[in-house]
């Protein structure tokens, strides 16, 4: 287990502010957040890159806060590969292990397991420009591995390689992860890969963690504004809160939504996943408590899916497969009715 404990980096852009933040044996950790919010600065203050101001770190149970990074069994791959130019593939996987006096024959036998795993076996004879972008992350990610790390640090590893290889490579990774059972934490701006990647995932801004959670928690139950805003809530709205036979009931803008969240203050910020609205052009024969009629603002048509924004006195986006949209012959002015259940609307 990873214990990181009110940690603290201030490098005048990037700092880290009282960070704290578990992570169990052989989860995989996904942290996000926007650019500049202190991702890279956490990684490289756990490799040991950077001495931390304040806190510490306990990896399985011993502190490491001020130990080299050498003896801290952490590995750490980052965007651009860095693989030196001058060494073979073989050679450049094998680097940690000579440097660390291993005996050849192990050295063959590991960086020769790791490429077979990473199928990249057919170019250990090769040079780093010789491959291409997604080749060069396998060679960094073996690299990585055949130390048999404590954890490994993944900053951004998918970022810099096309669609196609970004997504045979994310597959690799889970199974990477599934075999040699490696405590993981990976940096990224996507969010297909914390959907595809991560056990939880934690969102970083200004240095600070602010939530933490699977990947279903924090994209539906974002705990204040900016990670809603963050993982792209679209129907986001402020109002007033009052409790009733133990419920929540917001008014936004005249507008009341009943709740099954129960909030600690007057004013409150309120969300509703658009696939969790239902709409019609008849009424919604529903025992939902949100029930609203409106008119069609806008259809955008995103091919396999439709958004729809409807005014019922605040602007609601409801996304409808392509084949409900159709059946319903729904056009921008049409009158229509919308719906949700109480336990789809989160306060914070």
């Amino acid at each position: 287990m990873l214990s990181i404990e009110h940690l603290s980096k201030d490098m005048g852009e990037f700092v880290l502010k009282d960070a704290t933040l578990q992570v169990n044996d052989g989860e995989y950790m996904v942290i996000i957040g926007p650019t500049g919010a202190g991702k890279t600065i956490l990684l490289e203050t756990l490799a040991g890159i950077y001495p931390p101001d304040s806190g510490r770190m306990v990896l399985d149970g011993r502190d490491i806060t001020d130990a080299p990074p050498r003896e801290r069994r952490i590995s750490m791959v980052y965007q651009d590969y860095m693989l030196f130019p001058h060494l073979t593939v073989a050679e450049n996987i094998g680097f940690g292990l000579r440097n660390q006096k291993v005996a050849q024959p192990e050295i063959e036998q590991k960086v020769a397991e790791a490429a077979q795993f990473l199928s990249i076996d057919h170019l250990l004879h090769r040079y780093p420009e010789t491959l291409s972008g997604g080749e060069q992350q396998r060679a960094a990610i073996a690299r990585a591995v055949v130390m048999e790390p404590a954890l490994l640090l993944l900053d951004e590893p998918l970022s810099a390689l096309d669609g196609r290889t970004r997504e045979k490579l994310r597959r690799e990774l889970r199974r990477l992860h599934d075999a040699y059972g490696i405590t993981v934490i990976h940096v990224t701006h996507n969010f297909e890969e914390v959907f595809s990647l991560a056990d939880r995932v934690a969102v970083i801004r200004g240095g600070e963690i602010v939530q933490v959670g699977t990947p279903d928690e924090v994209f539906r139950k974002p705990n204040c504004e900016f990670v809603a805003n963050f993982v792209g809530v679209e129907n986001l709205f402020r109002g007033t809160c009052a409790r009733k036979e133990g419920l929540s009931e917001v008014t936004i803008e005249g507008v009341k939504m009943v709740s099954t969240a129960l909030a600690d203050s007057e004013m409150v910020c309120v969300t509703i996943r658009p696939e969790e609205i239902l709409i019609s052009p008849q009424p919604i024969g529903s025992c939902a408590r949100n029930q609203y009629s409106g008119m069609v603002q806008e259809i955008a048509d995103h091919g396999v899916t439709v958004r729809v924004t409807v005014d019922c006195g605040v602007s609601l986006v409801v996304l409808i497969t392509r084949q409900g949209y159709l059946e319903m012959g729904l056009a921008e002015g049409d009158a229509v009715f919308v719906a949700f259940k109480a336990s789809s609307v989160q306060i914070f």
